[in-house]
């Protein structure tokens, strides 16, 4: 039996639904990506550890997915093993008044949703970010001037040693769009939210006016992965983009948003390698015109 058919039995054995050969490109927003060898979707923590340890011992690699929103695969896909969270993991409880225990495959849609709630304030800038809880943790996602390191209190995650750890305060070594987890190869699991009382008309007018933004601002109806690029010190990645006048260019089925210039779209068909080489295209532009590196934000994995 090959070490990626033992996997696949030892994870149904667990509960865990797996499929071979399932195309990336329905499990991330850019709805692109080739095949992973295989797909398992674990429903708790004994399953997750039992994965992750056999695929070490098999020597397959392995990553896990979130809700795919930051993530760019390659045309010729994932060997080994990719993990996804379902079951316990899409949990959402109150630990307290005002703190809330989210499970990492939550969306953060449905976790602003119950803090609105429970009128809890301060996560109202994440309204609208088609992330997973633990996708955005990892990554510390934020926008409109807010992050997750402003409300995440604590996080357990399972370690590369197979221990799981809670991380918390200077531990989780946040920065912009970087945590602990980017460094220690940790796979977030779930958090720990610390909000504060709030009204319930004054949350959800504000959450309105963020996705009222977003929609005004973003092409939010064709595929993409967000804005493709970090914050440049001192500059905009979009307005840069546009300065140089890329709004619109395209290579194959990926296009420089004509609504937001730090965004790539799928306009149809797009492949990971047009992507790839527009992205090279708007930092080579960009660097050229006014001498800015532009860093990709969005994680770019798998083969050509």
């Amino acid at each position: 039996m090959r070490p990626i058919e033992e996997l696949e039995r030892i994870a149904v054995a667990e509960g865990c639904l797996a499929v071979r050969e399932e195309p990336m490109s329905r499990h991330t927003t850019f709805r692109i990506g080739g095949p992973a060898d295989l797909l398992v979707t674990v429903m708790n923590r004994e399953a997750l550890v039992k994965v992750v340890e056999c695929a070490g011992k098999l020597s397959l690699p392995w990553m896990v997915l979130g809700n795919g929103s930051n993530l760019l695969v390659r045309d010729g896909g994932i060997r080994g093993c990719v993990i996804a969270l379902g079951g316990e993991f899409t949990q959402v409880s109150r630990k307290s008044d005002t703190e809330i225990s989210c499970g990492a495959a939550a969306s953060l849609a449905g976790v602003c949703n119950f803090a609105k709630k429970y009128t809890l304030t301060g996560l109202e800038f994440a309204w609208g970010i088609p992330a997973s809880l633990g996708g955005a943790v990892y990554m510390n996602a934020g926008a409109y001037g807010g992050e997750m390191s402003q409300v995440v209190e604590s996080v357990e995650a399972l370690l590369p040693d197979g221990t799981f750890r809670e991380f918390s305060g200077q531990e989780l070594q946040y920065g912009y769009r970087h945590s602990v987890f980017m460094e220690n190869g940790g796979v977030v699991c779930s958090a720990l939210l610390s909000l504060k009382p709030g009204n319930r008309d004054v949350i959800a007018l504000s959450m309105e006016d963020f996705y009222q933004r977003r929609k005004q601002k973003q092409p939010l109806n064709k595929p993409s992965a967000g804005s493709v690029f970090k914050r440049p010190e001192g500059h905009f990645a979009g307005a840069l983009i546009e300065q140089c006048g890329l709004k619109g260019c395209h290579v194959g089925g990926a296009a420089v948003s004509e609504k937001h210039a730090g965004f790539i779209v799928n306009t149809g068909g797009a492949t990971c390698k047009d992507v790839q080489t527009l992205i090279r295209q708007i930092q080579d532009a960009v660097r050229k015109e006014t001498g800015v590196e532009l860093e990709c934000e969005v994680r770019i994995l798998g083969e050509e």
